[in-house]
């Protein structure tokens, strides 16, 4: 059996689910494609190549192996994207949910069916009808779950709305130990910079107790502000629009103290080495290009807590 254990983002990984990118299907048509950077980078003939993703999710693959953890790839899907496992699968503490995720990428899910069956049935959650949510949104907090969504008709009006008013819902009726705190997010179908298309796209807790936020993912500044009295201005890195456009606050803890990132992020990698974290600087930004990265192509099973 595989136990679940995730109470947080950032306490040492034992274990975790990583993107597959051997055989991602090629460069999608516009029509097929669901987020606007793809989009963007369809239009411009410059979409990642097969090479280009293998190359840097084995190097991503090479560094979680050298800090002792037990990475797990989904099973091979010919001719799908299965890169950006985070949304396909959520563990809250010693829960795992199937979520309900975007139609076109349902059959994602399949891909770790051999995975959730390992695990006891007791303890997993499968997300059906009105509820929609997926893992990029998602963050267990110690107590709390911050949750990323859309509400009402925004979500019916964007394809890069993920999560719902009803997937919070089911959030709470299903965790009712923990407290969940839902933010709404900027959404643009058209305008990667203006799109925040999960939480973790404007959101990522780092160490024990900081954050980085990019205050333009959040539709009210209230949510913003919200976040910046609960870590504390002097705890927070607020990143540039920019810098969210090339999925600054997507970077993935292995621990507390030690972060993998891209290594073209010269300013938050300097800020992050400043507060005293060890940085694995890989290349990331092929992946990139498909608006998601080092948190989006993982899902953790497992953080050590003594």
């Amino acid at each position: 059996m595989i136990p679940i254990r995730i109470f947080d983002e950032t306490a040492p990984l034992e274990a975790v689910v990583l993107g597959l990118p051997d055989d991602f299907g090629g460069t999608p048509t516009v029509e097929e494609a669901y987020d606007p950077k793809s989009i963007y980078h369809i239009e411009n003939g410059t979409f990642p190549t097969q090479e280009d993703i293998i190359r840097e999710m084995d190097d991503f693959e090479k560094v979680l192996k050298s800090h002792g953890v037990d990475v797990k790839r989904p099973k091979n899907i010919p001719g799908l994207n299965q890169v950006f496992a985070r949304d396909i699968g959520i563990s809250i503490g010693d829960r795992f949910v199937v979520p309900k995720i975007l139609k076109r990428r349902q059959e994602e899910k399949h891909g770790i069916d051999y995975l959730v069956s390992q695990i006891d049935p007791g303890k997993v959650l499968e997300v059906h009808g009105e509820p929609r949510l997926e893992g990029g949104d998602i963050m267990p907090l110690n107590g709390k779950i911050f949750a990323g969504f859309s509400d009402g008709s925004d979500f019916e009006a964007h394809v890069v709305s993920r999560t719902n008013s009803a997937g919070v819902e089911f959030l709470q009726e299903n965790f009712k130990d923990w407290e969940v705190r839902a933010f709404e997010l900027n959404k643009s179908d058209t305008d990667p910079h203006e799109n925040a298309l999960h939480l973790d796209c404007c959101f990522q807790p780092i160490g024990k107790d900081q954050a980085i936020i990019y205050e333009g993912g959040f539709k009210h500044r209230s949510d913003f502000e919200y976040l910046v009295d609960l870590y504390g201005e002097e705890k927070v890195i607020q990143i540039t629009n920019e810098e969210m456009y090339q999925m600054g606050s997507n970077i993935f803890s292995i621990s507390p103290d030690v972060i993998v990132s891209e290594k073209s992020f010269t300013r938050i990698n300097a800020e992050l080495r400043k507060r005293g974290f060890t940085v694995e600087e890989i290349e990331y930004a092929e992946i990139g290009k498909m608006e998601g990265l080092l948190r989006c192509s993982t899902l953790p099973l497992r953080r050590s807590y003594v």
